[in-house]
């Protein structure tokens, strides 16, 4: 029996604090308990492995965006769904995903700045303003809007990350006829 394609990438995008990573540990976990192929990659966890944890400039940004994309489509022709949180927020990088991933499923988590500095945990936002920090993203690195992401989430203070999840769950999953 010739076993389902489930070949997909699920990329997740946002400012930094925006929940990233949190959304896709949960659609990772949902998704491997309907005993789904999943792997998952997280931007500053890719940051550590590469060696690049101090490269911020747009161009080396960019450049790191585009190692993500390939590593996500070559993970996914394996026949594996790819959960991607990053912030990449390129319009080259968009639209290169597009182009060359198929069932590529892009979310955008538009969370305002001022709830993205009430998180802040690593601190970005307070050591920018503290002026021990430059090059962050949607502060002085202009940053690309996704212009038609499958799911845009924007922030209410009444979704949990757990509500999030199962929208975009519902989305992916009868996109790709995976429910």
């Amino acid at each position: 029996m010739k076993k389902k394609d489930i070949s997909s990438v699920i990329w997740i995008t946002g400012l930094s604090a925006s929940g990233k990573t949190t959304l896709a540990e949960l659609i990772t976990k949902d998704l491997i308990e309907r005993n789904l192929e999943v792997i998952m990659l997280d931007g500053d966890d890719l940051r550590e492995i590469l060696g690049a944890t101090n490269k911020h400039a747009r161009e080396d940004r960019l450049n790191l965006a585009f190692v993500y994309s390939r590593m996500a489509l070559s993970i996914s022709r394996q026949n594996k769904i790819v959960v991607v949180a990053t912030v990449a927020l390129f319009k080259e990088i968009h639209k290169w995903n597009r182009e060359n991933i198929n069932n590529y499923f892009e979310i955008f988590l538009d969370v305002p700045i001022r709830e993205l500095r009430a998180r802040d945990p690593k601190g970005i936002y307070k050591r920018y303003d503290s002026g021990s920090l430059d090059n962050v993203a949607g502060l002085d690195l202009p940053i690309d809007k996704p212009i038609k992401p499958d799911l845009t989430i924007r922030f209410d203070k009444k979704d949990s990350p757990e509500d999030n999840a199962v929208k975009v769950l519902s989305e992916f999953l009868s996109k790709n006829r995976l429910d």
